[in-house]
């Protein structure tokens, strides 16, 4: 069999569509000792590859994160897919808030040094040795508590969309970045604070959590399943809702929204906006906020030079690639956005 996608993300997105094909979208993650990743993941593609399952699947010695969609009738069959291997059974599936057909139009199952990266040296610190898993109901009583320090674990195109009351955000492009905040915040506040962290499906914490107990922080808490569990069970039991605005998520919908509330504005007119494009010069490709106003006006670009560069001719097009193979910014970051600090 062939370990690889046979059929182009053009290709996938017809077949979807003619079928009608509804698709359940998921992600899990789970740190475990893992000897050898590459007959794991050959194993993995084998095995969902004949149950249509398309996604962004990380596999490293430390274990796996996985964000994907399975075709609702394999949804068991993938499930008993998952608790077969013992690692992962019983591990939490955190199913997406609304769902899209075609959020993910291959399945590509990479193997990395590390499941997320950190920058951390692992050998220096017990990554098991984590913090407390709360669920929603005890996650809002320990925000309300004058002794917490929330932090959010995720990045600033993130956070700017959407955040807990109270939360502090770093403003930062990597996860890497993140860690190195918690050290600031430690010596801002001490010890002896309550520690409250979350981020989107909560694999970040994890580490996060790990990383601040070896530090000799006690109070070390995180929220469990992240964004995407808490929305769940804010509506299911009636719980009062603490964040605001959309949670970022990263495949094709780009966002799911957790509140009615709208905390940012598009980058380039400043109206109230929590919608993220991506340029449609390829050779820009910039994420950034744009209203629908603004998509009109500008064509979908981040700015009138991508504008100008989009509607050059097919041969003149190409040659502005090969002269500009690295005319790349960073997610959310440009000069050129006017209602985003840089």
């Amino acid at each position: 069999m062939h370990l690889y996608n046979k059929l182009s993300a053009k290709e996938r997105a017809r077949i979807i569509d003619e079928n009608s094909q509804e698709r359940i979208i998921l992600s899990f993650y789970k740190y475990f000792k893992l000897g050898n990743p590459s007959l794991f993941r050959d194993h993995l593609f084998i095995v969902w590859s004949n149950l249509d399952v398309l996604g962004r699947i990380y596999v490293a010695s430390e274990g796996i994160n996985a964000q994907l969609s399975v075709p609702k009738e394999s949804f068991e069959e993938f499930k008993f897919s998952v608790n077969k291997l013992s690692p992962l059974k019983d591990v939490r599936l955190n199913i997406a808030l609304e769902h899209f057909n075609k959020s993910f139009l291959k399945l590509k199952i990479k193997i990395r040094e590390k499941i997320v990266a950190d920058g951390l040296d692992d050998c220096d610190f017990d990554v098991t040795k984590i913090g407390k898993h709360l669920n929603a109901k005890k996650f809002n009583k320990m925000l309300n508590d004058k002794n917490t320090i929330c932090i959010d674990m995720r990045n600033h195109y993130e956070s700017e969309i959407g955040y807990f009351k109270g939360a502090i955000k770093p403003d930062v492009d990597t996860f890497r970045e993140s860690i190195a905040t918690i050290d600031k915040e430690v010596d801002k506040y001490g010890k002896e604070k309550n520690y409250l962290m979350y981020c989107t499906g909560g694999i970040r914490c994890e580490k996060a959590s790990a990383y601040l107990k070896h530090k000799g922080v006690q109070n070390v808490f995180q929220l469990e399943g992240g964004i995407i569990e808490y929305a769940k069970q804010v509506t299911r039991q009636k719980l009062k809702n603490n964040f605001v605005g959309k949670n970022f998520v990263f495949d094709q919908r780009i966002g799911e929204k957790i509140s009615n509330k709208i905390v940012s504005n598009c980058h380039q007119c400043g109206r109230p906006c929590d919608t993220h494009v991506n340029c449609a010069n390829d050779f820009c490709h910039l994420l950034f906020i744009q209203c629908n106003e603004c998509k009109k006006k500008m064509n979908n670009c981040c700015s009138h030079e991508c504008k100008k560069i989009t509607a050059l001719p097919y041969d003149e097009h190409r040659a502005f690639r090969k002269k500009n193979s690295n005319y790349l910014f960073k997610k959310g970051r440009s000069p050129k956005l006017k209602y985003k600090i840089c």
